[in-house]
């Protein structure tokens, strides 16, 4: 008999967290966890990621803090490497640096889209290939790449963010093909999440507007977009590949003005 309690369960795996210093990475790296994963997490800022690393000790779970830039392809390999020779294994992983704002695409060049297009995707993409072996020795894992909203709304300003992650989904579609059925692939498209990195263009009227457009009445917390990458990784979502979930209030139009 299936015991559902132990299918939310990440005990004994080990997650590799990218953008875990802050926000949505930091409290996805802290849900894992909670739930029994330890945690190689990789940021940009050592002191961001070693104030993760008491957090993630005090809920009885081990924590490798390693700055990385994710645009640099051989501190990749060796994000890789040490969470192997740390823990023995790779099992998960939470593709979540990335991000941009707005863009005026009169004034943007290209050499800038080309940055943002890299960076929500290349480095999404080699981490992928570079942990897909292990995950396939250790008996299988899980990947939940962080999208966006974006991906899917036309709107205003948003030309390279939206190409960005629109691209994102659509790797994740076709990787969880290459990949299955050892390694299952599912993205997560966040809503307006109270972030860091959205409160640098936030303003009360903004913000009152978001809030009006969104039919759950409130904005988001990273902690939820945290929960749905638990069930993601977890063996209740053992079924679910090659998907992207929606975790934005229900709103289905743009809500930035």
């Amino acid at each position: 008999m299936t015991q559902f309690p132990e299918m939310f369960s990440v005990k004994g795996q080990v997650a590799i967290v990218t953008g875990a210093g802050k926000g949505i990475g930091r409290a996805c790296a802290l849900a894992l966890a909670g739930a029994g994963a330890d945690i190689v997490a990789a940021a940009r800022t050592q002191a961001d990621l070693d104030a993760l690393a008491a957090q993630v000790e005090a809920l009885g779970a081990r924590c490798l803090p390693l700055a990385c830039d994710v645009n640099d392809d051989d501190a990749l390999s060796h994000l890789v490497e040490r969470a192997l020779a740390q823990f023995g294994k790779i099992t998960l992983l939470v593709n979540n640096a990335g991000g941009a704002g707005p863009n005026d695409p009169r004034k943007m060049s290209r050499a800038d889209f080309e940055r943002v297009l890299a960076w929500n995707v290349a480095p999404a993409y080699s981490l992928i290939q570079k942990a897909a072996g292990p995950m396939r020795e250790a008996g299988g894992g899980a990947v939940v790449n962080i999208s966006s909203t974006a991906a899917r709304y036309a709107q205003k300003h948003f030309s390279a963010y939206g190409a960005a992650k629109a691209a994102l989904n659509q790797m994740t579609r076709n990787l969880a093909q290459d990949f299955a059925p050892h390694v299952r692939i599912n993205a997560i498209e966040p809503g307006t999440i109270m972030t860091d990195a959205l409160g640098k263009f936030l303003t009360p009227e903004r913000e009152a507007h978001m809030v009006k457009a969104t039919p759950m009445a409130k904005l988001g917390q990273p902690e939820d977009i945290a929960a749905a990458a638990l069930f993601l990784c977890s063996p209740a979502a053992r079924w679910i590949t090659g998907k992207v979930l929606g975790v934005d209030g229900g709103v289905e139009a743009p809500n930035w003005v």
